[in-house]
């Protein structure tokens, strides 16, 4: 789909072209005439067949209009119906209209870059045939051979000079989109891997935490967390990074309230936010709006995190306000703040704003690229403002309103600290490591584990089940669940985890009652999912 909205541009711009060009032809014509410059039963026949021309480009302007795409023979039309009115003009007009010379030769070169090597060619023959034409028809060029000659070797030349440089242009461009696309590749490679390990060693530490540890020992596995955090904020910059050039990103707006989003947020936070020592204030807000709440939620937690990262031992401030309308979400810290040089940049790719003797501050500076990136897909404007010593404000703009009568019903959100005591849950997990960890995670929660490493063969008692979304070449953690659904005649609520992009394997996966969760997954997160699916699945059943 891309490719053919490029093309139709393509095809647009030069039919754009096309009636600049005969516009200023009619009023160099027009000048002529009315100076003297040329004979009127000359000049009167070529602006009538110019306005006729003219005629014609607008209406083939309405059909690409209507019907974009690639159409040769309409291209075609379009360049014979310009080498037309050009001959018919350096005919008649003869010497006067020499400088038409120059459209014919920009009229050559552009269809060329517009459309590629083939129409390049075909629009040099039709060039030099209109001068072979204009030089048999016209006394004024039957006069001047030599000028003649050099106007033909110029349209030669001209267009050949650019078929090499279009060329070594494309040859560049393709060896640097693959420069790009490898570099994505093994980034995104490298960020899965490692997720694998990180996510068992966060699992791990979760399950260290809940046992009867001293208090040096407590802090210990303090730090480790610590430390994956960091690594897990890396990776997941580096996964959205990718996934935003390569194109995979695509907005899918639904009506939320923001009150649960930025509740979430915190919550997701607290932990960080105690190790940085920094308050997190809310102010409340009633406000709800449409737009995709997973990309909204990306970028608050980059701005978030910055905050957390900048602002070490300050109060951060977050609310809300309508602007016209719309809604704004702001976000104030009162860090050290960011110099005036400074805030042009900090949007850029790796860029930080380092000064001498700063402290080292991990991070790569990916953070706020990715928030202006998300934020043109889903059309709003990030603003930042701030004063050194006195803090930084962001303010996420362009949020559209919504009322709160479109709003799916909620489901409830009290989760009680025993609900998954009892809970027989079916763990798919290739990775043995991962798998070892989940379960002792899920077992100190009361579960009841059944560890499988492939395709499941459905034995035993299943009330709900996690798999990882990649089990090898053969089969995906979606057939896994296929399977089990079949063979115990329901619906089984399901988790999947990924170390992937997660919008695409929730394409994948087809099922928007199945969360899907990106590795490194939070204790707390996961917890709190299979909570809610299994207060879902009670819920359901009493219905």
């Amino acid at each position: 789909m891309s490719r053919q909205n490029n093309t139709g541009d393509t095809e647009r711009s030069q039919a754009i072209v096309r009636l600049i060009i005969i516009f200023l032809a009619i009023l160099y014509v027009a000048i002529v005439l009315a100076a003297g410059y040329a004979p009127p039963e000359r000049t009167l026949p070529i602006l009538i067949y110019s306005v006729g021309s003219f005629t014609f480009s607008l209406g083939l302007f309405a059909v690409i209009v209507r019907w974009p795409g690639m159409y040769p023979l309409r291209r075609l039309s379009g360049m014979l119906n310009d080498y037309m009115g050009i001959t018919f003009a350096m005919v008649m007009g003869g010497e006067a209209l020499l400088p038409l010379f120059a459209v014919l030769l920009w009229v050559t070169v552009g269809n060329g870059l517009r459309f590629g090597s083939r129409y390049l060619a075909v629009a040099t023959g039709m060039a030099l045939l209109t001068l072979g034409i204009v030089a048999w028809l016209n006394t004024y060029w039957l006069e001047h051979p030599y000028q003649v000659a050099t106007l033909a070797l110029t349209t030669i030349i001209v267009p050949a000079y650019a078929h090499l440089l279009l060329n070594q242009t494309r040859r560049a461009s393709e060896e640097a989109t693959a420069a790009t696309q490898a570099k994505s590749r093994f980034l995104a490679q490298a960020s899965h891997d490692l997720r694998q390990p990180i996510h068992s060693i966060s699992l791990f530490t979760a399950c260290l935490r809940d046992a009867e540890l001293g208090a040096q020992e407590r802090q210990m596995v303090d730090n480790i967390d610590r430390s994956l955090h960091s690594v897990s904020q890396l990776f997941r910059s580096i996964l959205d990074i990718y996934t935003l050039d390569n194109g995979k990103v695509v907005p899918r707006p639904e009506v939320i309230p923001l009150q649960p989003l930025l509740e979430d947020l915190l919550l997701q936070n607290a932990e960080a936010a105690r190790w940085a020592g920094v308050e997190i204030k809310l102010r409340p807000t009633r406000c709800c709006v449409r737009c995709d709440p997973g990309l909204l939620t990306t970028m608050l937690q980059n701005l978030l995190s910055n905050a957390l990262k900048y602002a070490p031992g300050r109060p951060v401030l977050i609310g809300c306000r309508r602007r016209g309308g719309g809604v704004a979400i702001e976000l104030y810290d009162r860090g050290g703040g960011i110099a005036t040089e400074h805030l042009a940049q900090v949007f850029e790719e790796f860029y930080r704003v380092r000064q001498p003797r700063d402290k080292d501050i991990e991070g790569v500076g990916l953070g706020l690229s990715i928030v202006r990136r998300l934020g043109d897909l889903m059309g709003l404007q990030v603003r930042i403002a701030s004063r050194p010593g006195r803090g930084t404000l962001v303010v996420v703009q362009g949020l559209e309103r919504a009322s709160p009568a479109e709003l799916r019903p909620a489901t409830g959100r009290a989760l009680p600290s025993q609900l998954l005591e009892g809970l027989h849950v079916t763990l798919i997990e290739d990775d043995r490591r991962v798998l070892q960890a989940t379960a002792s995670l899920l077992e100190k929660w009361g579960c009841v584990v059944r560890m499988e490493t492939a395709m499941p063969d459905g034995g035993g008692h299943c009330d709900l089940i996690v798999t990882d979304y990649d089990l090898g070449t053969e089969v995906s953690g979606a057939d896994c669940i296929a399977r089990l659904r079949h063979l115990h005649g329901r619906r089984i609520p399901a988790v999947v985890i990924t170390g992937h992009d997660v919008k695409r394997v929730q394409e994948a996966v087809g099922d928007k009652d199945i969360p899907v969760l990106a590795k490194p997954v939070r204790p707390a997160e996961l917890r709190s999912v299979l909570s809610a699916l299994r207060l879902g699945a009670k819920a359901q059943a009493a219905a």
